[in-house]
């Protein structure tokens, strides 16, 4: 694969965090107020923006406007 994925693979979350188990992923990632989601398998998900610092594609298409009408 030439080109890197949109999340970080399980090799590299255990590298980040240092943490073999789920739960001390989980733990560390809230502890340091990394971006994260789980899965349906309850793995944590991090996106590269996350932690490289890249601008994040996805919410850079739609500035935010307050909704006025709630």
């Amino acid at each position: 694969m030439s080109e890197k994925s949109f999340c970080l693979s399980r090799e590299e979350i255990i590298e980040l965090t240092r943490a073999h188990t789920r739960a001390g992923q989980l733990r560390m990632l809230r502890a340091n107020g990394i971006r994260h989601y789980v899965d349906n398998d309850g793995r944590p998900v991090v996106t590269r923006a996350a932690v490289e610092g890249l601008p994040d594609k996805a919410q850079d298409d739609q500035p935010w406007k307050p909704n006025k009408g709630a």
